[in-house]
């Protein structure tokens, strides 16, 4: 396979993805290993020259997850001078096979927009690309090391995430269509990083207007049984 060639995407802009993954209680990341390097990375890639921005980076996520309907923010421009690394790009291309000229484009200087997206783990079937060996979820707090500047993004996406937690109903994109308050707890607690009192979160959410109620949820397991919610409609 030949190597892509630079009149198909805009020269020195990338973009990479912080996947944060939700399922019973625990947020994770997605992280590509390249292949015969121990290069671990966030999932990114190139603009092609006939593609929306956003359109690049959902098409990168589908090749790798399999998704389509998969919630995506902005979160950063990362454009630092000492994230311009080309012997890493170089080395993660050889180990592939390819022959690198010292001109090639990739290994110019790239300005990457910085993603997060929010799924659910438990859906999706993950598929490595060309360059990469594996791609897995890793909890926040063992991640590996990332190359590049790829932690100080997954910070920023982060903190873009915390941020946005009452601003925007995320946690539509890690729950089911309907859902129970301690469903929803759960995924806040994760995202935050803390434990938050029963009673404090339900009544908060509930303020916020933001939730309908449905039916309880009986399992027979329990005499006092929780109602279900979900989002209302944007």
């Amino acid at each position: 396979m030949p190597l892509p060639e630079s009149s198909h995407y805009i020269p020195h802009l990338a973009y990479d993805s912080v996947v944060f993954g939700f399922s019973k209680g625990k947020l994770k990341i997605l992280v590509m290993e390249y292949h015969d390097t121990g290069l671990f990375a966030l999932p990114g890639g190139f603009v092609r020259k006939n593609e929306n921005l956003d359109d690049a980076v959902k098409r990168g996520l589908f090749e790798r997850t399999g998704l389509k309907e998969i919630y995506l923010e902005q979160v950063h421009l990362f454009g630092d001078i000492n994230r311009f690394d080309p012997a890493i790009m170089k080395r993660i291309l050889e180990a592939n096979g390819y022959s690198v000229p010292e001109n090639y484009w990739m290994l110019d200087r790239f300005f990457s927009i910085a993603y997060y997206a929010l799924i659910d783990w438990e859906k999706v079937t993950l598929k490595p690309d060309t360059l990469s060996d594996s791609i897995g979820w890793y909890e926040i707090d063992q991640l590996p090391d990332l190359i590049f500047d790829h932690k100080e993004i997954v910070n920023k996406a982060l903190l873009t995430l915390r941020e946005n937690l009452d601003k925007k109903l995320i946690g539509g994109n890690l729950l089911p269509e309907k859902f129970t308050m301690n469903e929803l707890q759960s995924v806040y607690e994760a995202i935050l990083g803390q434990k938050i009192r029963r009673t404090s979160f339900q009544r908060k959410m509930l303020s916020l207007d933001i939730l309908d109620r449905h039916e309880k949820l009986f399992t027979g397991k329990s005499h006092k049984a929780p109602y279900l919610y979900s989002f209302k409609s944007t």
